[in-house]
C-alpha cells in the first residue's frame, strides 16, 4: 500500500516508518522535524516527505495515497496545556481537516493515533472500548473529539479507525523521557532513585512502542469489515499497572537503586485500566511481544550504554516543554509554533508525535 504517515520524525513515528518498509509499504512522511535537535540513539530511516503544516494540508497532498496513518500532534500533557488553544488547533482542528483532505481525495483507510487517556479519571474498573470518556486533559480532549468528528465521516469509501493507545513506553530515535517507564527508568540510572511524582496509585495500561507499530500496521492491512469506523484499546489486558508497580520492577532491574518521591507527590486525577481483548478478537494479526520488565531491561541496557545524565533527560534537549519554549524564546518558532521564516531549509511544517 501506500502510506502517508504524519509525525513519521516523532517517537513513535521513527519506529513506525521502518516497520511499514519491512512490510514492503511504500511509505511518505509529513512532519516539520520540530524535534531534530532531540535525538537519542539510533538511525532514522530517509523517506521521502512532505513540508507541511497538518493545519494547511489540501486534499492535493494526499491524491494517490491507500492510507493515511495520523500520529502528528502535540503529544504530552504540559505541551498540551502550555497554550490549549494551539492543542485544539493542532490536534483536534488539524486533525479533522487531514480526515476531510483525505476523503476528500479518495484515500480509502484513515488511522488515527487516539489514545486510552480518552478515559482520564475512570477509576479501578477494566474498560472496553464502549466506556463512558472522561478526558482531563486538553491532550485527551482533543483526541475525544477527533474521534467523534471523524466517526461521523465513514462511509462506504471511507474507512476510519481510531487506535487508542496505552501509555507509551521503550526505545525509540526520538525517545520521550516524559512517559512513566522511561522516566522511572532514566531516574533508576542517572540518580540511583526510582523518582515517583505522583503518590504511585493511579493505574495505567502501558504498551511497547514497537507493539504500537505492529498495532497500526495489524489494522492497515486488515480486511476492512474488520476496522470500518471501529476504536481498539491498544496493549494487552494483563499490561496494566499501578505506577508503584511499575516502580518496583524498575528497582528489581536497576542495581543499587530505591524508591522515593517527589516532595509534592500526591494523586493523579488521570487513573484508568483497559481491556485490551477486543483487537485481540479481531486483529489475529496483532500479537503483542513486550513486558513492562523486558522493556525496562531494554531501557536500563541503552541508557547506561550512552552513559544519559540527569541533565540531559530532564533538560531542554529532551524535554519537549522545555525544548519547544526554547526554540520560541530564541525566535526559531512562532507563537503558533510554526518555524519562522529565517529557519533554512523549512518552509512549511508539521508538529511530530
Amino acid at each position: 500500500m501506500k502510506v502517508l504517515l504524519t509525525g513519521h520524525l516523532g517517537y513513535i513515528g521513527t519506529v513506525l516508518a521502518p516497520a511499514l518498509l519491512e512490510r514492503d509499504h511504500e511509505v511518505v512522511g509529513l512532519d516539520s522535524d520540530l524535534y531534530r535537535e532531540c535525538t537519542f540513539d539510533g538511525d532514522i530511516v530517509d523517506i521521502p516527505n512532505i513540508q507541511k503544516d497538518v493545519r494547511d494540508v489540501e486534499a492535493d497532498d494526499l491524491v494517490g495515497f491507500d492510507a493515511v496513518i495520523h500520529l502528528a500532534g502535540l503529544s504530552n500533557d504540559p505541551l498540551g496545556d502550555y497554550r490549549p488553544e494551539l492543542t485544539e488547533q493542532i490536534n483536534y482542528l488539524g486533525s479533522v481537516r487531514i480526515a476531510e483532505m483525505a476523503k476528500q481525495a479518495g484515500v480509502k483507510r484513515f488511522l488515527f493515533a487516539s489514545s486510552c487517556s480518552n478515559y482520564g479519571a475512570a477509576g479501578d474498573d477494566f474498560l472496553t472500548e464502549s466506556a463512558e470518556f472522561n478526558p482531563v486533559t486538553p491532550y485527551g480532549e482533543s483526541k475525544v473529539n477527533v474521534e467523534a468528528a471523524v466517526s461521523k465521516m465513514a462511509d462506504e469509501k471511507f474507512s476510519p479507525t481510531f487506535l487508542r493507545a496505552s501509555t507509551a513506553y521503550g526505545l525509540s530515535p526520538r525517545l520521550r523521557f516524559d512517559l512513566v517507564v522511561n522516566n522511572l527508568t532514566a531516574w533508576a540510572v542517572t540518580t540511583g532513585e526510582v523518582h515517583l511524582k505522583s503518590d504511585g496509585s493511579p493505574w495505567r495500561p502501558i504498551v511497547h512502542v514497537r507493539d504500537i507499530s505492529m498495532a497500526y500496521i495489524a489494522a492497515m492491512e486488515a480486511e476492512r469489515e474488520l476496522i470500518h469506523n471501529e476504536a481498539f484499546n491498544v496493549g494487552s489486558t494483563t499490561e496494566n499497572y499501578q505506577i508503584r508497580e511499575i516502580a518496583r520492577v524498575v528497582h528489581d532491574v536497576v542495581p543499587n537503586c530505591d524508591i522515593g518521591f517527589a516532595a509534592d507527590a500526591g494523586p493523579d486525577a488521570r487513573n484508568y485500566r483497559v481491556d485490551c481483548n477486543y483487537i485481540a478478537r479481531k486483529l489475529h494479526n496483532f500479537k503483542p511481544q513486550w513486558t513492562v520488565r523486558r522493556g525496562i531491561e531494554e531501557l536500563y541496557e541503552a541508557y547506561t550504554r550512552v552513559g544519559l545524565t540527569l541533565e540531559e533527560f530532564e533538560g531542554e534537549k529532551f524535554k519537549r516543554i522545555a525544548h519547544v519554549q526554547k526554540l520560541v524564546s530564541g525566535g526559531q518558532l512562532d507563537a503558533d509554533l510554526r518555524w519562522s521564516e529565517s529557519e533554512e531549509g523549512v518552509e512549511q511544517n508539521a508538529i511530530a508525535h
